[in-house]
Formats: structure tokens, C-alpha cells, sequence
């Protein structure tokens, strides 16, 4: 793992452990990559409880509740599939804070709206307060869509727990 990986993940678990909290992540397309993450770090299990890999449709229901009706009527890579996978999550596992990826990393899957490098992220609190950003990263190679991916889920995850 990258250094700036690293940082950022050690930043997360120093921010939910000074809150005594703990967390879950939904991923689709980085494949648990942020998890993986976040369980680099030594001693990171007082506060990651679960990750879900929910890369299908069908995982995405089974796994962690996001509606058929909400998948159907918006797609895997939306901002209401992202809020469904953040909050199923966080219901699912029981956790303080729980976040969410979805996009179109690459090289093929992409449309004309929902190009290549398209990616919604969700973070939703014990609290209610469910938080979404959409990036838009192009067309520079799945591995960097997923990289980057990764250190907006990490910063999403930190600033949760600010």
C-alpha cells in the first residue's frame, strides 16, 4: 500500500477511535479495497466491524438491503444507489458510520451518462445524516479510478467523524 494510503487510513481510525466509534464499508467497484485499507493498520479492529463486497445488483439487495425499485430506476451507479449501500450498511452491520462506492471504473461499462471514471460515494451516521459526493475522474485507467476512489472514501470516512 502507498504511503498516502496509509496516512489517510491511520487518519480514519485515529478520528473514529477518539469518538469510541466504529464502522462498516459497501463497496462495488473497488472490491473491498478500502477495507483492505483500513485493516493494514495494526490494531484497526476496535473500530472496523465489517466490510461488504456487493459488486452485483443481486449482492447489492441481498447483502445490504438497497431497494430493487431504487437499482431500476436509477442504476448501480447513482447517487440514490451510493445512499441506499451507505445506509443498508449501516443498518446491516450495527456500526457508527458506514461508507459507500459505486462507479464505472474502467475500461468498458461506461455511457454517455455515466462515463468511465464516474463514482458516487455515501456516508451515512448512526445519527441520520447521510452525506453524498460524486466524482468525476475520466478516463485514466481502472487501477488510479480505484485509487483515488479509495482516498475519497477515506476522506469521506474522516470527516464523518469530525
Amino acid at each position: 500500500m502507498d504511503e498516502e494510503t496509509y496516512a489517510r487510513a491511520v487518519a480514519v481510525l485515529d478520528a473514529f477511535r477518539a469518538r469510541g466509534w466504529t464502522l462498516a464499508t459497501a463497496e462495488s467497484c473497488t472490491g473491498g479495497l478500502v477495507a483492505s485499507a483500513l485493516t493494514e493498520v495494526p490494531g484497526s479492529s476496535d473500530v472496523v466491524d465489517r466490510g461488504f463486497v456487493t459488486y452485483s445488483n443481486a449482492a447489492k439487495m441481498a447483502m445490504i438491503g438497497v431497494p430493487e425499485a431504487t437499482l431500476a430506476a436509477h442504476g448501480a451507479v447513482s447517487e440514490a444507489t451510493a445512499r441506499a449501500m451507505a445506509e443498508g450498511a449501516l443498518k446491516a452491520a450495527g456500526v457508527d458510520a458506514a461508507v459507500a462506492i459505486t462507479g464505472v471504473a474502467g475500461p468498458g461499462g461506461g455511457s454517455e451518462t455515466k462515463p468511465v471514471g464516474l463514482v458516487h460515494f455515501a456516508c451515512a451516521r448512526r445519527d441520520g445524516t447521510t452525506v453524498h459526493q460524486e466524482r468525476r475522474f475520466g478516463e485514466i485507467g481502472r487501477a488510479e479510478v480505484r485509487r483515488l476512489s479509495v482516498l475519497q472514501a477515506l476522506d469521506l470516512l474522516r470527516s464523518a467523524a469530525s
